[in-house]
């Protein structure tokens, strides 16, 4: 487990190599320890790796700082999530960039059944406040996992909130698990050890600046069923996290306020444009989302969800049921799709879980779709 972690953190780390560019590689190359193993000629035949990239894999530089990630890893009693382990959050499977790597700590499940995410800005009025508080304590009859951000403003009065209820709180951050950002939440950020979970895809060392944090909202939006506006200006981070919500088929809700308020202007504007539900109380969101009251329970969670292929997609699975464990060249061979398209449908299909990869440049049907 350990040697795995090693290549996984590596893979992560390396410049230039994004969450679907590593998992191509990975797909290709059948594991993420036989990327490093690949010759460079064979890794300049991948779609999107050039010279730069591969001279980068073959060098392995960065194993010294993967495995310095591990000790702290270790030392803290980290949760770390590949995007091929089973309890990886199946809703980031299905987001063509989720994140490859996720580091977790505290004891919260990333798959629960209801799981929400509620962001704003960090100048929250009282207006505002007074409608998280009282929202998250009508929404606690349904045991949603509530997720945000750890910033000032809306975000830590959804998680107050949550803790107050005896709801389960997930903070995503936007850096490393050695440090706390804002520094003066690190109380609260304990509270949510304790009763949820910090979880970043960052390494640590990674200090909170400013690129960082639209990467975080992809990963907030990515995780939950639907997102909550409480209050936003009329551009900024929550109204980022909405259009990434919106881009992966998330429900958006957003609470109206007065048409001369700053920071209603942002909500204002999404449901103007269509692009997310008026939300005036919990039972809006009971009734977009058909929730029923109840505890959070796991059991059922895999038999709701279904799958949906593209006719490529459906193609590719028929013939790998018709041939068993073939090769990328076979599959190129037999399919008609150049390499480009074979190996992206193949991409597609092991984020749904459909495709498993092999070592060899192999893929086996993961299950029947």
């Amino acid at each position: 487990m350990k040697k795995e972690l090693l290549y996984q953190i590596t893979i992560n780390n390396i410049a230039g190599i994004g969450g679907v560019t590593a998992k191509r590689l990975i797909s290709y190359c059948g594991g993420v320890e036989q990327v490093f193993r690949e010759k460079k000629e064979a890794l300049l035949k991948i779609p999107g790796i050039g010279e730069n990239l591969a001279k980068a894999i073959k060098k392995g530089a960065a194993f010294d700082r993967a495995e310095q990630e591990i000790r702290y890893i270790e030392k803290h009693k980290i949760k770390t999530l590949f995007y091929l382990d089973k309890d990886y959050p199946f809703r980031l499977k299905q987001c063509e960039d989720g994140p490859l790597l996720l580091f977790v700590k505290g004891k919260a499940c990333l798959n629960e059944p209801k799981m929400l995410a509620v962001v704003g800005t960090r100048n929250m009025t009282d207006y505002g406040r007074t409608h998280c508080e009282s929202l998250i304590a009508e929404l606690s009859a349904f045991s949603p996992v509530v997720v945000s951000g750890l910033a000032y403003g809306v975000d830590a009065c959804a998680h107050k909130a949550a803790l107050k209820n005896k709801l389960q709180t997930i903070a995503v951050l936007a850096h490393g698990l050695d440090r706390i950002y804002p520094f003066l939440h690190h109380k609260l950020a304990q509270s949510i050890i304790e009763q949820g979970a910090l979880v970043t895809d960052f390494l640590t060392g990674n200090k909170p600046d400013r690129e960082n944090f639209p990467k975080r909202n992809r990963i907030i939006a990515g995780l939950c069923d639907g997102i909550i506006v409480v209050e936003a200006a009329e551009s900024g981070g929550a109204l980022i996290t909405a259009n990434i919500a919106n881009n992966y088929n998330r429900d958006v809700f957003a609470i109206p306020g007065r048409i001369q308020d700053t920071f209603s202007q942002g909500c204002n504007k999404l449901i103007k444009i269509h692009k997310a539900h008026l939300l005036e109380s919990a039972a809006d969101l009971q009734y977009i989302m058909n929730w029923e009251p109840g505890k959070n329970r796991k059991k059922g969670l895999q038999q709701s969800l279904f799958i949906t292929l593209t006719e490529e997609e459906k193609q590719m699975t028929e013939y790998l049921k018709q041939h068993g464990e073939p090769g990328i060249d076979q599959i190129v061979s037999g399919t008609g799709f150049n390499l480009s398209k074979a190996t992206s449908i193949l991409l597609s299909l092991e984020f749904k879980e459909v495709v498993k990869p092999l070592p060899g440049k192999t893929f086996r049907l993961n299950i029947l779709p």
